[in-house]
């Protein structure tokens, strides 16, 4: 009878239109002719997919409320795009040259080209980390450039005052760029004169005062000529000798830090930078092999960059850290919508069946579904983009550093919220659409008995093939990184485990059936009736089930993997560095550093043994990855070697580290030497970290490379290429009896040194964590990890209110309120068992290979956060399951 009449309608339509009618149409022309004269065939689809969509709206308000996490995603995506935002536009604020039109640096930045597969040539771009010096003939060009009034040579070198206070010493014709000014006393005319700012003021009396300083030898008594202030605070107490004293004291006459140049009036900034580009062009540092280094004009904002070497490139790390997490943030929050959307519109699969079996087109339906999804996720993108602010607030506040402070223009909350909306929205409904697209397909005739039929459990085939895919190139990246080491183990591991993330999800009613078949045993036996019903239920509908376990695998792979990692590290590098430690005492000082000469001042004490100093640096490596050019900072050590092995043991496989003498040898880690083709008695090619690119002999190859370091030099080597050449730690090994004591008497001329027993931590070549470290794991774990629980809680609700008219037929036929009760707390502690274990398993095979390449140990992760981990995936299962079905399990539905 409705067919007849949907005929009928569609033969009138189609005369009137002036075409045949055509199958398929239903209730497209029939609502056209409804509606107002003159109405189209299109407008009367519009008008009925709209009806459509608001009934089924109201009809399903508690199921779409389910799918509102998508406004978490909105605000996650939001607040990851804010802080990306400031960062990019992050930059170290002008303090030091604050009365400096213009700086002249050398480029701290150092490229690579090569050529990757199939393509054209690619540049590598690196920031170096320690200064690199300008010629001081470049002063002089720089004064005579035009427009230029003045132009100021300027050094700093690192101060202890009395009572180990860090200070910062410049010479006191610099004082001109700073914001400094003398409101006290006069300039310094000798070298035992210096000028102080208020800070140290309050402690040596003011002018004709005396001051205690130590430069780069014993600490020595100054008379305070004069006394600077400064309208701005913060940063480091400042020092002021004559120029040549500060000169002699830098240890470096040939060279300056930078130059500070003072404009004429009216010169605008623009044409300074000119005029100072022709002037110092093609005189820069020395370095890559003794070729001169492009000397750099900063103007402006830029300047800040001249006084904090490592903001850019402690910037471009983060920045690439951070992208990778967001990477990651979009995967997550991808994948959250489609399980959830996919849910709802599955579970509605006999209601849109039987709209296509009364004649509604497929059209319409997908229309309907579409703008249901959409209507949805914009509401819940509009309150996510409101709520991206405090949370990306939060996170700016995590990561923001004094030396590069994150600013927040009025735009970027804005635009930021709008990217989290704008991808939320538009990822919603291409995926209704496609969980749709099975039902809207089928015949009307087929339709009926569809809608009659219960929902389907098999995933498609295109599905299937693609999950097999994915977990075989898992698999596959996971092999890769087992036979690969560091930051290429990482990435391949990454790869891996999230290949094998979406593999579970697209194969998720699979991988449920297996776990209930293993499961389901277990919980018939010991739950009763109870156990029987959730079994059997689970068994029943496998693609619920895996769409159930889908967030669950995704919050535990996630979070092993983003903890486990970095405790793995962690631990192996600690016990490297603990089993290298032979010396018995450290000698550490404040952050000024310590005396290159302490460390004879130790070796002579009564009772001393051995004793080095270690200065640290970095080498920056060239290397490809995958073909394109790649620039890797490594950490390097520069030890007295024929001290060394009375304080570390490196395990030496080859070679013999007392060789490490001179300029031209080197001792490398195991991994690095088999990275680059080298063995004792071979030629490296390395670029230190002021750019000089140098060529050194192997002498020893070690393996405790982790935690003491890729590369080894010899102190005297490296010290011409650091910023100040101060030790960060004295090691010592004693002989006996009381050699704290003699040490500490022999640093009495010393000032801030402290001796105390030596540890792991003295020797490791990086701290155990660091605060953007800390920050970077509280973001990961703790907002993307939270997100997925809220995942795990939205879907969860969103399958349990779909099954309330399975709950009302099971009190029908007379299940009780106490055994579905218990039905529903053993079918959460099936999808939690299942949903650990599964998840831990997918997180274990990255990980493994990881460890395996990186560490040669199996992955480590604390039992404790393991445990927090299962019992709040637990609670939020329970929510998810156990909340929202209290309603079909009471006398209502017993009723209904």
């Amino acid at each position: 009878m409705s067919d007849t009449k949907t005929s009928g309608t569609k033969a009138r339509d189609g005369k009137r239109l002036g075409r045949k009618p055509r199958s398929g149409d239903g209730v497209r022309a029939g609502t056209s002719g409804g509606g107002r004269r003159g109405a189209g065939p299109r407008a009367g689809m519009r008008r009925a997919s709209a009806f459509l969509a608001r009934r089924s709206l109201r009809t399903h308000r508690r199921a779409w409320a389910a799918v509102f996490a998508a406004a978490a995603a909105a605000a996650l995506l939001g607040a990851f795009a804010l802080v990306l935002g400031s960062l990019l536009l992050a930059g170290p604020p002008v303090e030091r040259y604050a009365g400096a039109d213009a700086v002249v640096v050398a480029d701290q930045r150092v490229t690579y080209t090569a050529k990757p597969w199939g393509s054209e040539p690619q540049t590598a771009t690196a920031h170096l980390p320690e200064r690199v010096r300008l010629d001081r003939s470049v002063v002089a060009r720089a004064a005579a450039a035009d427009g230029v009034a003045r132009a100021v040579a300027d050094d700093s070198v690192p101060v202890v005052a009395g009572r180990g206070t860090s200070a910062v010493g410049r010479s006191w014709g610099a004082a001109a760029l700073t914001p400094y000014r003398l409101t006290g006393g006069r300039a310094p005319r000798s070298a035992s004169e210096v000028v102080v700012d208020s800070a140290l003021a309050a402690t040596s009396g003011g002018p004709g005062g005396r001051v205690t300083l130590q430069v780069d030898g014993a600490a020595r008594r100054y008379t305070v000529s004069g006394v600077a202030g400064t309208r701005q605070r913060g940063g480091a107490p400042a020092v002021f000798f004559t120029e040549a004293r500060l000169t002699r004291l830098a240890g470096h006459p040939g060279t300056v830090d930078a130059i500070g140049v003072v404009a004429e009036r009216g010169v605008s900034d623009g044409a300074l930078r000119a005029a100072l580009g022709d002037a110092v062009a093609g005189h820069g540092g020395k370095g890559h092999g003794g070729g001169e280094r492009g000397a750099r004009v900063l103007t402006g904002a830029e300047r800040g960059a001249a006084e904090q070497l490592d903001a850019p490139g402690a910037r471009g790390d983060l920045l690439a850290m951070l992208a990778s997490v967001a990477a990651t943030v979009v995967m997550v929050a991808l994948l959250v919508i489609a399980t959830t959307l996919s849910q709802a519109v599955h579970q509605r699969s006999g209601e849109l069946a039987l709209l296509r079996a009364v004649g509604a087109t497929p059209r319409q339906l997908r229309s309907a579904v579409g703008r249901e999804a959409s209507r949805v996720a914009g509401a819940a993108a509009l309150l996510g983009a409101a709520g991206s602010v405090p949370l990306g607030l939060l996170m700016r506040s995590l990561l923001a550093t004094d030396p590069l402070p994150l600013p927040v223009p009025v735009w970027l909350p804005l635009a930021a919220g709008a990217v989290g909306a704008v991808i939320v929205t538009l990822a919603a409904r291409p995926v209704a659409l496609l969980a749709a697209r099975s039902i809207t397909r089928l015949r009307p005739a087929s339709a009926l008995g569809a809608a009659r039929a219960p929902e389907p459990d098999e995933p498609g085939r295109a599905r299937t093939v693609a999950g097999v895919l994915l977990a075989v190139a898992g698999l596959g990246s996971a092999g890769a990184a087992t036979a690969q080491g560091d930051r290429a183990a990482a990435l391949a591991a990454s790869a891996a485990a999230t290949s094998l993330i979406i593999a579970v999800a697209l194969l998720g009613p699979w991988v449920a059936r297996i776990s209930m078949r293993v499961l389901g045993a277990p919980a018939r036996r010991a739950g009763g009736v109870a156990g029987f019903l959730a079994a059997r239920s689970a068994a029943a509908h496998s693609r619920r089930l895996g769409a159930a376990l889908t967030p669950i695998v995704l919050v535990v792979a996630f979070v092993c993997v983003q903890l486990a990692a970095g405790s793995t590290l962690e631990r192996a590098a600690g016990r490297q560095a603990s089993d290298a430690l032979r010396a018995d005492l450290v000698v550490t000082g404040p952050a000024a550093g310590i005396p290159s000469d302490a460390a004879d001042a130790v070796r002579a004490a009564p009772g001393v043994s051995a004793a080095t100093g270690l200065l640290r640096s970095a080498v920056v490596l060239a290397h490809r990855e995958t073909g394109d050019p790649k620039l890797d900072r490594y950490p390097l050590l520069g030890v007295t070697a024929d001290q060394l092995s009375g304080t570390l043991d490196a395990r030496v496989t080859s070679g013999d580290p007392a060789d490490l003498t001179g300029r031209g040898t080197v001792a490398v880690g195991k991994d690095r030497a088999g990275e680059l083709g080298a063995g004792v008695g071979d030629m490296v090619r390395l670029r230190l970290g002021d750019g000089s690119e140098v060529r050194l002999r192997v002498v020893a190859v070690y393996e405790r490379s982790l935690g003491l370091g890729e590369f080894m030099l010899p102190r005297e080597a490296l010290a011409a290429h650091v910023s100040a050449p101060r030790d960060r730690q004295i090691l010592v090994r004693s002989k006996g009896g009381d050699t704290a004591s003699a040490v500490r008497r022999a640093l009495a001329p010393y000032e801030g040194l402290r001796v105390r027993a030596a540890t792991a931590d003295d020797v490791r070549i990086s701290p155990s964590s660091s605060a953007q470290d800390d920050a970077l794991i509280v973001i990961g774990v703790g907002v993307i990890g939270g997100f997925a629980l809220l995942a795990v809680v939205s879907t969860l609700a969103l399958i349990t209110v779909g099954r309330r008219p399975e709950f009302r037929l099971l009190r029908l036929v007379g299940a009780g309120r106490g055994q579905l009760l218990r039905m529903r707390v053993l079918e959460t502690g099936l999808i939690t068992v299942a949903g650990l274990a599964i998840g831990t398993l997918v997180a274990a095979i990255p990980l493994l290979a990881f460890a395996l390449s990186t560490t040669g140990s199996l992955p480590y992760l604390p039992a404790v956060r393991y445990g927090v981990l299962a019992l709040t995936v637990t609670v939020a299962a329970a929510a998810g399951t156990l909340l929202p079905g209290t309603g079909g399990a009471g006398r209502r539905g017993a009723r209904g």
